[in-house]
């Protein structure tokens, strides 16, 4: 007989920091909402050793959010986000690469034609192991409709994890400019996964693309983590 239980969620999970989130206070006075590219081309100068690194990528940065986290300001040609003094940068890292991030601390970068300032102070967070994660960017391709991509995606997620997803939803499509080419990407939420293929996800991402903000995963906000108790 084989029989396979669901995980027991009474027994506490420990979440492992081999990847974290780090995060960076900074000053800007303006900020593209296009900005992901040349963020990226300024870390990368920062940090050479991070195109080699699994499992690392750059969050694009967000202020005003809505619905639960699900989209960001609406893109339009010239729009731009007004970054607060609670406004930070965060990065996805191996643990063992932190120290090596103390670099970009008091380090003034120019991203889209505007200067930012990133601060000391940086703080350091461990992945959630949520039963519901969604990605804003993950790589697709302009011609992709939305059962190729979900397929795609279910099938990755099998390679990456041997899980079989049961529950995703894509949402809506945007599209990241770089100096070479129009990067399309779609929304990703995956719904009802267990501890370890959650962390797993959120580890590694999907679909590349991860200095360019795609394919890092968040915990859905207003969805309990598979630890709670409340």
């Amino acid at each position: 007989m084989f029989w396979e239980e669901d995980e027991d969620k009474s027994i506490p999970y420990e979440i492992p920091d081999d990847i974290v989130d780090i995060s960076f206070p900074i000053k800007c006075k303006k900020l593209s909402i296009d900005h992901i590219a040349s963020l990226s081309e300024s870390i990368q100068v920062l940090l050479p050793w991070c195109c080699s690194e699994r499992g690392f990528a750059i969050h694009p940065i967000h202020v005003a959010e809505t619905g639960n986290g699900w989209q960001r300001p609406e893109d339009r040609e010239g729009a731009y986000l007004w970054p607060s003094r609670r406004t930070r940068m965060s990065l996805r890292v191996p643990q063992a690469r932190v120290d090596d991030c103390n670099i970009l601390e008091g380090q003034t970068i120019e991203v889209a034609g505007d200067q930012l300032t990133i601060k000391s102070g940086y703080r350091t967070k461990k992945l959630s192991n949520a039963s519901v994660i969604f990605a804003r960017q993950v790589l697709s391709s302009e011609d992709e409709d939305e059962n190729t991509f979900l397929q795609r995606m279910h099938e990755e997620i099998f390679d990456l994890t041997e899980v079989r997803v049961r529950k995703m939803i894509c949402g809506m499509s945007h599209k990241i400019k770089t100096i070479d080419e129009i990067i399309t990407t779609r929304h990703l939420m995956i719904a009802d996964l267990e501890s370890i293929p959650s962390i797993k996800i959120q580890q590694i991402g999907l679909g590349g693309k991860g200095l360019l903000g795609c394919g890092i995963f968040l915990p859905h906000k207003g969805i309990k983590s598979l630890n709670s108790t409340e």
